[in-house]
C-alpha cells in the first residue's frame, strides 16, 4: 500500500505543558507538606508546587515524584536509584525499559524547571504530519507502528530507530516496541497526524525529506 508523506513542521520542546493536570499538582502539594492544596486558585498551582519541592533536597523531590507516578512500575530500590542516576543522565532516554521513557521525561522535567536545571535537560520532538493513500482502497487505520514504518524513507540512515529497529522498519516485520517509541499518535482527521516522541529516537536533524513516497506493508501477524 503506497502512500504521500509531507512533514509539516517539527518542533523541539523541553515539556508538554498539557500532561501535568491540576489534579497532580494537588496530590504534589499534598506529598510535598503543603496544606490544603485543594483551596488554592488552580492558576498558582504549578507556581505552588516549585516553591514546595524546593524545601526538599533534589534527590528526596524525586523520590517523591518518581513514587506518585512509577510506584506500580517500579520498586523501592529501583526509585532509589533512578533518583541518584537522574543527576548524571537522561535516565529517560537510556532506561533499559523504553515503555517508561515517556513518564521518565514528564517528571524529569517537572524537576528540570523546579530546581532550575539542576536536573539534564531533555528534549521531545513533536511532527505534524500528512499520510494521503496513493490506491483508493488504502482505508486502514495507520497505528504508531504503521507510522513509523511509512516514515521510513524520510529518515536519514543515522537514525535511532532506523538503526535499532532495521528490520521492523523496513521489512514486513512486527514492529511491537513502536507503540513505546512514540508517545503519541493524534489523528486529527484521516489524513493528518501529531506524533511526540523523544528527541533521542527523532530529532530535526533526522528528517531529511519533507515530501517522500512510503510502502506499508503489514506483517502477517498483525492482519
Amino acid at each position: 500500500m503506497k502512500y504521500q508523506i509531507t512533514i509539516n513542521s517539527t518542533n523541539t520542546v523541553d515539556e508538554i505543558e498539557e500532561y501535568w493536570t491540576n489534579e497532580d499538582y494537588i496530590n504534589l502539594l499534598e506529598k510535598f507538606d503543603y496544606p490544603d492544596a485543594s483551596d488554592a486558585d488552580p492558576a498558582t498551582l504549578r507556581e505552588l508546587l516549585f516553591m514546595a519541592i524546593s524545601d526538599f533536597e533534589p534527590r528526596d523531590a524525586a523520590v517523591v515524584v518518581l513514587e506518585y507516578k512509577l510506584s506500580e512500575d517500579l520498586n523501592e530500590g529501583q526509585i532509589q536509584q533512578i533518583s541518584n542516576d537522574m543527576f548524571l543522565d537522561k535516565v529517560c532516554e537510556e532506561y533499559p525499559e523504553i515503555g517508561l521513557h515517556a513518564k521518565l521525561f514528564h517528571i524529569n522535567q517537572l524537576l528540570f524547571k523546579a530546581y532550575n536545571g539542576k536536573f539534564p535537560n531533555a528534549k521531545a520532538t513533536i511532527v505534524t504530519l500528512t499520510i494521503a493513500p496513493l490506491e483508493s482502497e488504502n482505508k486502514i487505520q495507520l497505528t504508531k507502528e504503521y507510522v513509523l514504518k511509512l516514515l521510513s524513507k524520510g529518515l536519514s540512515d543515522g537514525n535511532l530507530i532506523k538503526r535499532l529497529f532495521d528490520q521492523a522498519m523496513n521489512e514486513n516485520a512486527p514492529f511491537p516496541e513502536a507503540e513505546d517509541v512514540l508517545w503519541d499518535l493524534t489523528i486529527t482527521d484521516t489524513l493528518n497526524y501529531t506524533i511526540l516522541t523523544s528527541e533521542y529516537w527523532l530529532n530535526k536533524e533526522d528528517i531529511i525529506a519533507s515530501e517522500f513516497e512510503g510502502i506499508l506493508e503489514i506483517a502477517a501477524e498483525t492482519e
